[in-house]
């Protein structure tokens, strides 16, 4: 599958999340949808994000947008990071890369000195209709959220 450009439709997925559940794009439209990547339940500038999204839940609700945050960790790693940081939004597991891959989000990075494969933090917004309208890629995690939420509402 062929990564999402902007203005163009998103392929339909489904990814499992917390909360037992099976998310399907094309289940939420009628939604924005915000996808952001991070690379690591719990740790520092994930957790920053994660709680940016979650202070400002409210205020996407009212967008009539959809947080879903996106990783590599296991259901119960997100459940558990879900609780701890009071997450309001569910979180997909992408233990086999699926969506990592669709939306060309793992990249080599350097890490301590050492070059590893992980994901690059992004996100992507979906419009109502199911097309990609704006990505951020290399996110710096403090502030973005507030970003996020800006375009979100110039789309209404």
């Amino acid at each position: 599958m062929d990564t999402p450009c902007i203005g163009q439709p998103v392929p339909d997925f489904s990814a499992v999340a917390t909360g037992g559940k099976s998310i399907h794009l094309s289940e939420l439209r009628g939604a924005h949808v915000v996808l952001y990547f991070y690379p690591k339940d719990a740790t520092p500038g994930c957790t920053t994000e994660g709680r940016e999204f979650r202070d400002l839940h409210a205020d996407f609700e009212q967008a009539e947008a959809v947080v879903l945050g996106v990783s590599r960790d296991s259901v119960k790693s997100h459940e558990k990071f879900r609780t701890t940081e009071c997450f309001p939004f569910d979180l997909i597991s992408d233990t086999d890369e699926a969506l990592c891959r669709l939306f060309d989000v793992i990249k080599s990075k350097k890490m301590y000195g050492k070059d590893v494969v992980g994901v690059e933090r992004s996100t992507f917004l979906i419009d109502r209709a199911g097309v990609l309208r704006q990505e951020w890629r290399k996110v710096r995690a403090e502030g973005h959220a507030q970003e996020v939420l800006a375009a979100v509402r110039a789309l209404a």
